[in-house]
């Protein structure tokens, strides 16, 4: 007997094929097609799909869930719109392996305004400790990427300077050990120190092993770089060329500042294919961009970590530096909207722009910044109008593009791309605009990046594959997340079962945590 039968719906595979009508059968862990009559499959629970679609579970390839997921296991704003596998470790900034405690809660502590600083459960120290504390612990599942900073701060410390020979070795050496105990590659985020101070030989160097594991190489790119246009792009497919590694971009976009439009960025990527590259990217569908508010600041008051980082903020020598060569992200300081306060004298201020805080404090903006980063401890968040609007659409229904949310979890103002990613695409990009098929999206969301990670049992509607299923109405589908009300649900999402197991029934969580670590080769 079936542990879970799902019929009447349109099935759409992840394939990229057309949808079919069929019965799903769930048993245990595992899924089946029920061909023909399903009426006489014995179950022990039916559910009507009439008039709905059946696809594999939502695969999001960028995901700031690596310590959120671990406080608030039931990670509603994802698998309400679909999610049951994320990718955790991406920019860069991955939580192990940190041999030294100190230098875990130091990069917790410098990274918290993009992955927030929660109640933890557990300490770890390996890779392997900290995907122990996800297996039938959280509502989804997590795959797991080593970012490149945790591998730096264990061979060269938290210092801007080239890696020794001894160093790099070192890196690599951490690289395997991490892979082996189940990472699917290597992770950068070239704007964030300590992971940004690798230089392209480095990386070289450390993506060449990745790919011998038959890993990958997964990059926020050096948006600093030369022309801040093309030449970040070119440094991501030069360091795949020489490394042999493949190549996946993450939250790949045109800035409305950039001097040219978005074709000549999708070209990089369709002529790197050309000439063998295996590389391909993900983008979200909103015009908005999130990280720790630290980002605006010049890299050398980074250098040495979060000690270091707070000596400048309180220095005044630095701080007149500061008002000169600091620039907001985006279109301005009345753009860059702020949110995770956790001082009661500051939660008036959650989701206000930094300009109007430094008005209403009567400060320089930069002043303001800093002192709210000294009163928070570092963890102030914002987001910003930072992408053009009118080209998304474009980057979305690109063939080499998969789903990655970038959706920061903190804050009473998250970037609303936590609560409607999915839902949104399903919605306005194909129902409402018609730029792609269904099933295109969907294998976007499915098929396509289960290949990119390895997971060869899930994102299909196969027999015998993994049983993380959606069922949703095509035609009642819609994001509800807006900038000023972000923490809103979406609609249509009725059914997410994860491992065979259902997390969201009729649009309410059940409570369930069926979620597991994939890890690389035992998925």
């Amino acid at each position: 007997m079936l542990d879970l039968l799902i019929t009447g719906g349109l099935v759409v595979d992840g394939t990229g094929n057309a949808g079919f009508h069929a019965a799903v059968g769930v048993e245990g862990d595992s899924l089946t097609i029920v061909r023909g009559d399903a009426s006489e499959v014995p179950a022990a629970r039916t559910i009507d799909a009439a008039g709905k679609v059946v696809c594999p579970g939502f695969i999001d390839v960028h995901s700031h869930s690596g310590l959120m997921l671990l406080a608030d296991p039931a990670h509603m704003p994802k698998v309400h719109q679909g999610v049951t596998t994320e990718l955790v470790g991406i920019d860069g900034n991955s939580y192990a392996p940190f041999r030294s405690p100190v230098d875990l809660e130091r990069f917790i502590d410098l990274n918290s305004g993009l992955d927030g600083r929660p109640e933890l459960p557990a300490t770890w120290s390996s890779v392997s400790e900290y995907l122990a504390l996800f297996d039938r612990k959280v509502a989804v599942n997590v795959v797991y990427i080593v970012g490149n900073s945790p591998l730096r701060v264990a061979a060269a410390g938290w210092t801007d300077r080239r890696a020794s020979r001894a160093e790099i070795e070192n890196m690599k050496a951490v690289l395997r050990e991490s892979m082996e105990e189940g990472a699917v590659g290597m992770s950068t985020g070239l704007d964030y120190p300590p992971g940004s101070y690798a230089d392209t030989d480095e990386l070289v160097e450390l993506s060449a092993e990745a790919s011998r594991l038959g890993g990958i190489y997964h990059t926020h790119v050096r948006y600093s770089l030369g022309d801040r246009y093309l030449n970040p792009f070119e440094e991501a497919i030069e360091i795949g060329q020489r490394s042999g590694v493949p190549v996946h971009i993450t939250h790949m976009f045109r800035r409305p500042t950039n001097p040219g439009g978005s074709r000549p960025i999708m070209a990089l990527v369709e002529d790197a294919r050309t000439e063998g590259l295996d590389v391909t990217f993900d983008c979200f569908p909103y015009p908005f961009g999130g990280t720790r508010a630290t980002i605006v600041l010049p890299q050398w008051t980074q250098d040495g970590g979060p000690d270091g980082l707070r000596a400048v903020l309180r220095s005044p020598e630095a701080r007149e530096r500061l008002r000169t060569e600091t620039v907001p992200r985006g279109r301005g300081w009345d753009e860059m909207w702020l949110t995770y306060f956790s001082q009661p004298h500051n939660r008036a201020y959650e989701g206000w722009s930094l300009a109007a805080i430094a008005d209403d404090v009567g400060r320089h903006p930069v002043d303001t910044l800093c002192d709210l980063l000294l009163d928070e401890d570092l963890q102030v968040s914002y987001f910003t109008a930072n992408v053009d609007a009118a080209t998304i659409s474009d980057f979305v229904a690109h063939p080499l593009q998969m789903v990655g949310s970038d959706a920061l979890l903190i804050g009473d103002y998250p970037v609303p791309m936590a609560y409607g990613t999915y839902p949104l695409i399903l919605s306005e990009i194909v129902r409402e605009e018609r730029r792609m098929p269904l099933p295109d999206a969907i294998r976007k969301m499915t098929w396509y990046p289960a290949q990119r990670l390895g997971l060869s049992d899930r994102g299909l509607i196969r027999d015998g594959m993994k049983a993380d299923l959606v069922v949703f109405d095509p035609k009642a589908v819609r994001a509800n997340a807006t900038r000023q009300r972000p923490r809103q649900t979406s609609d249509g999402i009725e059914y997410v079962i994860v491992n065979g197991e259902p997390v969201i029934e009729s649009g309410t969580h059940t409570g369930a945590l069926p979620g597991r670590a994939l890890r690389r080769g035992r998925s």
